[in-house]
């Protein structure tokens, strides 16, 4: 943080609201709708300025790089090979971080947003079950702006002028009657879906609009979970 938060009072102005909602001490998750590939960085900026180090759930892919991964593993961050079964040592991990007091970042879309005009869409069960595992405050924020810096796939980040950074912390998620229930499928979908709600309504608070009444689902429209979706693939005669 000591070189990023310059780098984002250089390029951009904030709005922070509701930053009291963020637990002075004890493990929690901040959970936040996913706009762009800098939303770790906002996130990092409202957290640290509200007195917390916060520790992300972070891509496998990033660690590929040996120096990134140097700096992540030094900053506690946790490696996540999506759509394996690895994935299960980065929910481990992530419980033994809350357990130990941290305060653990998780974007629940799971990737950035494919909604056309960037609405949270459905969730993944992460956020859910490690919420459900530890019994943690789920700190809700709702956020937009940082698209603005760099757009969904964009390869060059737009800096100047400075882009307005809005982003709006909830009061926690009541999970509360489902903490003690066994954690089947359904108690975690709808864990999950008290989540995005409650990122949602944060969402249209911050943007003065209205969320379509359905959120944008991966899985039943058939989009590609991984990577860029616009981004036409290679076969083998193209590569011929």
């Amino acid at each position: 943080m000591p070189i990023v938060r310059p780098a984002l009072l250089a390029t951009t102005t904030h709005t922070w609201i509701g930053g009291e909602n963020i637990p002075s001490t004890g493990g929690f998750i901040l959970v936040l709708n996913h706009v762009s590939h800098v939303d770790p960085l906002t996130a990092a900026h409202i957290v640290y300025d509200h007195g917390r180090l916060p520790r992300y759930l972070a891509k496998s892919g990033l660690f590929k790089n040996k120096a990134l991964a140097f700096f992540l593993r030094a900053a506690g961050q946790i490696p996540v090979e999506r759509m394996s079964k690895n994935a299960a040592g980065a929910f481990d991990a992530a419980v033994a971080a809350v357990r130990a007091g941290e305060c653990v970042v998780v974007y629940p879309e799971g990737t950035l947003t494919r909604d056309p005009d960037g609405w949270p869409m459905t969730g993944k069960s992460g956020a859910a079950r490690i919420a459900l595992e530890t019994g943690c405050p789920v700190i809700p924020v709702g956020q937009w702006g940082a698209q603005a810096i760099l757009p969904p796939y964009a390869k060059r980040p737009d800096l100047f002028p400075r882009k307005p950074i809005t982003m709006k912390v909830g009061t926690p998620v009541d999970l509360t009657d489902l903490i003690a229930q066994e954690r089947t499928p359904a108690v975690i979908q709808q864990a999950t879906d008290r989540i995005m709600a409650t990122i949602t309504h944060l969402v249209e608070e911050v943007r003065g609009e209205k969320a379509p009444a359905e959120r944008f689902d991966m899985k039943k429209l058939g989009v590609q979970q991984i990577g860029n979706p616009t981004k036409k693939k290679t076969s083998r005669r193209d590569t011929a």
